[in-house]
């Protein structure tokens, strides 16, 4: 078992209350710590480049923006941060956009919901922070 201080660190990135509350229940374990959450894409750039997270759990459309802003102002300013793309939004033109803007998955939330701690874990080992 992996201590809390070295557990993985998560950011959350959805514009669902009710969303960011059942993915922080399900990756709030001794292996992974949410440690922070926001809704739309400036708060959320500042959050995560605060926070410094091993891996953002992204939505694609957020409050007032898209998912796209915050990946690319983030990867622009910490490239080791990992994106795993969390959205009902999974049509095959997004997962291409966001997969070639360096998102290490993207999974649907409609089909994919228990996918999502597998895939959080396996992103935050490519993580070097």
């Amino acid at each position: 078992m992996i201590s809390k201080a070295s557990s993985l660190k998560v950011f959350l990135a959805d514009d669902s209350q009710q969303i960011r509350q059942r993915v922080n229940d399900l990756l709030s374990t001794a292996e992974m710590a949410v440690v922070g959450e926001a809704a739309t894409p400036d708060t959320c750039i500042s959050g995560i480049l605060d926070s410094h997270p091993d891996v953002v759990v992204l939505d694609v459309q957020l409050e007032g923006g898209s998912g796209l802003q915050v990946l690319k102002a983030v990867r622009s300013a910490d490239p080791e941060v990992a994106f795993v793309v969390f959205s009902n939004n999974s049509a095959p033109a997004y997962r291409k956009r966001y997969l070639g803007e360096g998102a290490v998955r993207f999974l649907d939330k409609s089909t994919e919901f228990d996918q999502l701690a597998q895939a959080v874990a396996t992103a935050g080992r490519r993580s070097v922070h």
